[in-house]
């Protein structure tokens, strides 16, 4: 006679569930990702610990210890936190988790070459376009209410490593923020340890809505092209930039108003023309990352791509603009064109 409960036989499926730990686990983990999607953030935390044994071993796999592999297993969480949306088989998030960490440390490992040109490092395709994770994951408006929590210095190095499409390496970064490699580093470690602590205290607090600013973010980026074609560029920058608007290389102020304008209507004049690629947008930070269309009778007249890191005031204007060219053109010593 059979000791299964009534029409399930001895053996059955739903009964083997008690007996198999890794069954177990797999219908667990799916309970966690769902609540994670749902917005649960104790649920994605109970996630981060089942599996941090497995993360870790990866990390040390291809890192060894000590700071790097913290770094990226750093990296891996918040990776999770933006992307949990996207996991389509919950039961198997484990081996999800490990594979993000297996590309990060990849990513890391090719950032840190000396041979190897910066020109030549890429994120992994695996992480998708930070677009998306803006757009579409759940959780979006709370990392970034959190990421405003930060202070600038903090804030901009974050930003440029896990939300743009160019300016990701670390060499890039301290480039663009007229730092040392080693400085970017220990930003990027201190920043993400202040978001997690950000991240839990805004917890239950009204967050933004990001994608909305994002698409005003595209429509500002097209109207500010659109009038630099026609000539109108002075006339936008007075009515929507700060009047106090600086221009900077690095941390340095080259310049003001007028040196925009010049530079702006300089490059159109010659032909040159910029086309948005990708926008990331926070109350305090935005970024807008162009290709640049040089004239064909002057194909390197600037460099092929170029990104505006504005920083706003509290009105929302922009208040200090460096312009960061990732892949610049050799021998080229001009001021960065708009």
């Amino acid at each position: 006679m059979s000791r299964g409960r009534p029409g399930h036989p001895a053996g059955s499926r739903a009964s083997g569930h008690l007996r198999d730990p890794a069954e177990a686990e797999r219908v667990e983990d799916a309970v966690l990702v769902r609540a994670a999607q749902a917005g649960e953030v104790t649920a994605l935390g109970l996630l981060l610990e089942r599996h941090r044994a497995g993360m870790r071993a990866v990390a040390l796999s291809i890192l060894g210890p000590g700071a790097d592999a913290d770094d990226v297993m750093q990296d891996a969480a918040l990776t999770a936190l933006r992307r949990i949306g996207d996991v389509r088989d919950p039961g198997a998030v484990g081996a999800w988790l490990r594979m993000i960490v297996r590309n990060a440390g990849r990513s890391l490992l090719r950032d840190t070459l000396a041979t190897r040109p910066v020109d030549d490092l890429h994120l992994p395709s695996l992480d998708g376009a930070p677009e998306q994770w803006l757009e579409r994951n759940a959780l979006r408006d709370w990392i970034w209410a959190a990421l405003e929590e930060l202070s600038p210095t903090l804030r901009m190095p974050l930003v440029l490593r896990h939300f743009t499409t160019g300016v990701t390496s670390y060499e890039q970064i301290a480039g663009a923020c007229g730092i040392p490699v080693g400085t970017v580093r220990s930003r990027l470690s201190q920043g993400r340890a202040k978001l997690a602590a950000s991240l839990a205290a805004t917890t239950d607090a009204a967050h933004g809505d990001v994608e909305r600013r994002v698409r005003a973010s595209r429509i500002e980026a097209r109207e500010t092209l659109s009038a630099a074609e026609s000539g109108h560029f002075g006339k936008l920058l007075a009515e929507r930039w700060s009047p106090e608007i600086g221009l900077l290389r690095g941390n340095d102020r080259v310049g003001g108003r007028d040196l925009l304008v010049r530079s702006m209507d300089g490059d159109i004049e010659a032909g040159v023309r910029q086309r948005l690629v990708h926008a990331v947008a926070g109350r305090s930070l935005v970024v807008w990352e162009m290709d640049i269309l040089n004239p064909a009778d002057d194909p390197e007249h600037c460099p092929p791509t170029v990104a505006w890191l504005m920083s706003l005031d509290g009105a929302g204007r922009v208040h200090r603009l460096r312009l960061f060219h990732p892949r610049p053109v050799q021998a080229i010593n001009l001021l960065p064109v708009m």
